[in-house]
């Protein structure tokens, strides 16, 4: 059956193959199955580093980083593998920062992984693609959040419309003035 919302659920829920890439890339947030995901990924050969990010955040008194980098080492990935970004407050600079991050490391992406929650997938994407090469190309693997939202249900409950709701208010507050930078590259 078809809605006529389908097409905010296309374009929310971003998910795409996995192929062998450069990095893995976590945009911040306390959501543990984040960092298993990538893990997972990391242990199954697909990139050689995780790159989680995230800022400090008063509600875990420490940063995203640490937090997401201590689930990594839980999940037997060794330090040498997790590269730190840990300045971000929000998902552009998530990106941002990431990628200056890699930079100074000397690692050149063609290829990433971007491990995101489902409902955030779009706009994560979005957000890298900017701050990234427009030459990279990015994988898209989301987790499911710990509202259970996903393309199949997230209009069935009021914190799934509203948070999706919420997800395309910040799409269009993030990238209103950016749409021009995208033209002249």
């Amino acid at each position: 059956m078809t809605y006529p919302f389908d097409c905010i659920t296309e374009f929310i829920f971003v998910e795409t193959e996995v192929y062998p890439a450069d990095v893995i890339l976590v945009p911040g947030a306390d959501h543990p199955p984040l960092m298993e995901h990538a893990a997972a990924l990391y242990h199954q050969g697909y990139a050689p580093y995780i790159l989680p990010s995230g800022g400090y955040q008063d509600h875990l008194n420490w940063t995203e980083w640490e937090y997401l980098k201590d689930i990594a080492i839980e999940h037997d990935v060794p330090d040498t593998a997790i590269l730190q970004e840990d300045q971000a407050q929000n998902t552009l600079e998530n990106g941002r920062f990431s990628f200056d991050v890699l930079e100074h490391e000397g690692i050149a992406v063609m290829r990433a992984i971007l491990v995101c929650k489902a409902g955030h997938a779009r706009r994560a994407l979005l957000s890298y693609q900017h701050e990234f090469p427009k030459e990279t190309a990015f994988y898209v693997s989301p987790v499911v959040d710990r509202y259970g939202i996903t393309k199949d249900n997230w209009y069935q409950s009021e914190i799934g419309v509203t948070r999706i709701m919420r997800e395309i208010r910040k799409i269009g507050t993030y990238f209103e003035a950016l749409i021009p930078d995208w033209l002249n590259r």
